[in-house]
């Protein structure tokens, strides 16, 4: 038997295949605002479900509603059941010790549930997703909340979208050294103020726990960061989806 699992971001969707022994088989990803028409996305949903070995429960992070809509009347005309991750009684796995959960996103809640289950300590995800996010989270399955900020590639685009003379900047190699040009200089701030800033948050997150934490990095711009933090840092690409396993293993079989 195998398992689709999905996550449906701003920027991209990832949907897996996932085998008996709840391992990831294979990978499937889309970007979000580029899906098509509706035939062209039953298409590709139609490709991914061909084998008959399939369960019928489908299970979504989503944090785009409309998108979640649309692939959900596809798969439930296929006589799929789907389910969405923050209808499930989550509270059987972790406790959330914020103010208004309904406002707390379905990927930063999956990233928590893989990152506590897969390490049983205190972690800090930093996602480098639309937004850079930080989720904290402690040894007795609590979420305890978390930090937004602005996205790095989303800054980068409003940036070169809001002027007139300035080139669009493609990060691909941290700098050594302030601008001697206008792209070195761009470079230079963007790689050094989230260096900055990352590294701020971190120390207010830990001085205000007075613990210590795992931290994890996920998203496109985990590799440039991992040795430039206060911490020592891992990074896990997939650490959503293995969020979306442990929920789908514990509520849904």
């Amino acid at each position: 038997m195998n398992y689709i699992i999905a996550d449906i971001g701003n920027t991209n969707i990832k949907v897996c295949k996932v085998n008996k022994n709840f391992k990831i088989k294979k990978i499937y990803l889309f970007n979000t605002k580029n899906l098509g028409s509706e035939n062209n996305l039953k298409k590709n949903i139609l490709k991914i479900l061909k084998s008959k070995d399939i369960n019928k429960k489908v299970l979504f992070s989503s944090v785009v509603p409309k998108v979640f809509k649309k692939i959900s009347r596809i798969l439930i005309k296929k006589n799929y059941k789907v389910f969405e991750i923050k209808k499930l009684k989550l509270n059987k796995i972790m406790k959330f010790n914020v103010s208004k959960y309904s406002q707390l996103g379905s990927d930063r809640i999956a990233n928590a549930i893989g990152a506590f289950y897969k390490y049983n300590t205190n972690c800090i995800i930093i996602d480098f997703g639309t937004a850079t996010t930080f989720d904290v989270i402690k040894k007795k399955k609590i979420y305890d909340g978390g930090v937004i900020a602005p996205g790095i590639k989303l800054s980068i685009d409003n940036l070169f979208s809001s002027t007139a003379l300035l080139p669009k900047l493609n990060m691909k190699k941290y700098p050594s050294n302030y601008g001697k040009n206008t792209v070195e200089a761009l470079s230079a701030g963007f790689f050094w103020g989230y260096e900055g800033l990352i590294n701020n948050i971190l120390k207010k997150v830990i001085k205000k726990n007075g613990i210590n934490f795992k931290i994890i990095l996920t998203g496109g711009y985990s590799y440039f960061f991992k040795n430039r933090l206060i911490k020592k840092a891992e990074i896990e690409n997939n650490i959503t989806m293995h969020g979306i396993i442990k929920i789908y293993k514990d509520l849904l079989l």
